[in-house]
């Protein structure tokens, strides 16, 4: 399934840049336009979905600890709300702040990715069962290996499931990024939609497109590893 979307991915880039539908289009759908447009994307992705992941699990596996019960259910129901707002908005409230460009943009969507991560990651290890874990404290376990050994296998499943929500978010939202200057695939959608070339928009909704369900199952398939391994 990967070799076949790379591969559809590479035919329709190819397929976009021998037709381009105009000169106005085919100024921006060749090879040196599409690659720089498709790797910002990537970086869009990769650096905002790093960073959110590096800061949304350790969180939410510290919120989720007994004696942090309290803050843990503030925490969850803040995250809860915060997933309603907008992207465009978080976007447009983060480019008043920051300014234009490829950090304000990684910035908006590294805080719009921690949501999904932070919840699934706290209510993963808050589904494992009171039972084991007090089973493990009778075998002599620390809380330490409790939560290594234990808790995170349990809650792998739960947890992979926010990252792939989040990196697939993502790969959508980063299509906003250009409205900051950000970059990404979202100026061929915008610049379409401006001067009315629904080649560049349709380059920018499909390689995205492909690029989200390419993530999605990569992701799954780490997913399937780890909870069967």
């Amino acid at each position: 399934m990967p070799a076949i979307l790379v591969a559809l991915f590479v035919l329709a880039t190819v397929y976009f840049i021998k037709n381009p539908g105009g000169a106005m289009a085919a100024r921006l759908l060749n090879w040196e336009k599409l690659s720089t447009f498709i790797t910002q994307h990537l970086m869009l992705v990769f650096v905002s979905s790093a960073l959110a992941i590096a800061a949304a699990v350790p969180f939410g596996i510290i919120v989720s600890r007994p004696y942090l019960r309290v803050i843990g259910v503030i925490v969850e129901n803040a995250v809860n709300i915060g997933q309603t707002v907008p992207s465009i908005a978080v976007l447009a409230l983060f480019f008043t702040v920051l300014g234009l460009g490829f950090k304000p943009a990684v910035f908006a969507l590294w805080l719009y990715s921690l949501l999904p991560i932070l919840r699934n990651t706290y209510a993963g290890i808050k589904s494992v069962s009171p039972d084991i874990i007090e089973a493990a404290r009778g075998m002599g376990m620390t809380p330490w290996r409790i939560l290594t050994h234990i808790e995170l296998p349990l809650a792998y499943p739960i947890i992979m499931a926010g990252i792939r929500t989040a990196v697939v978010i993502n790969v959508g939202t980063a299509t906003l990024a250009t409205f900051i200057n950000g970059g990404g695939l979202g100026s061929l959608i915008v610049t379409g939609i401006n001067v009315q070339r629904i080649e560049l928009v349709l380059a920018g909704s499909i390689l995205s497109a492909i690029m989200a369900v390419f993530f999605d199952h990569v992701l799954g398939q780490v997913e399937s590893h780890l909870v069967n391994s």
